[in-house]
């Protein structure tokens, strides 16, 4: 498997070739990234036909917007991810409310994980884990939440029975401090 920088790289690659109008290079980029930008949808979505048309909305997104890709401000990956993420949350908000899933692997009721022993196990992967291990547990798992599984400020709110500003003061700080600790 290539390495992270490697990776970064060849993205990065594929978006400038994209943004110039290069067709295979969107396909190449579709080839490479598509189950797990899927698999972003449909971890938001958690319904498989939507999370399929999150997914193509979301190459159609990288196809617009591929000139905007900038890699001094992070991997292409991160922002591919970014980008379904969005995507998933504009359709999920467009739908009212989350469908029950019909796979039991899925459920409907929340189940409690480390979102972070997912993460994966590269160098960028290592330093978030080390970063979000800093901060307070309240600022974690709010972060975790919003970014892992997509969870919107007001829901976050009524899961950790918060008040809603309290929510997005401890992301908003949560956030500086990752940033912080990333940067240093």
């Amino acid at each position: 498997m290539a390495d992270a920088g490697t990776e970064s790289q060849d993205l990065a690659a594929m978006l400038a070739a994209i943004a110039r109008g290069d067709r295979a290079a969107l396909r190449a980029l579709y080839a490479a990234q598509s189950a797990r930008l899927f698999g972003v949808c449909l971890r938001i979505l958690r319904d498989r036909a939507a999370a399929a048309d999150a997914t193509q909305d979301t190459f159609l997104r990288i196809w617009d917007r591929a000139d905007r890709f900038d890699p001094a401000r992070g991997p292409a990956r991160a922002w591919l991810a970014a980008i379904a993420r969005h995507v998933a949350l504009d359709l999920a908000r467009a739908r009212g409310r989350e469908l029950p899933s019909d796979d039991p692997e899925l459920g409907d009721a929340p189940v409690e994980h480390d979102p972070v022993a997912a993460l994966d196990a590269g160098t960028d992967a290592a330093r978030l884990r080390d970063c979000l291990g800093t901060l307070e547990e309240k600022n974690r798992r709010s972060i975790l939440l919003a970014f892992v599984d997509g969870l919107s400020h007001a829901q976050i709110a009524a899961r950790l029975d918060t008040p809603l500003g309290t929510v997005k003061a401890w992301i908003r700080r949560g956030l500086a401090s990752l940033k912080e600790c990333l940067a240093s």
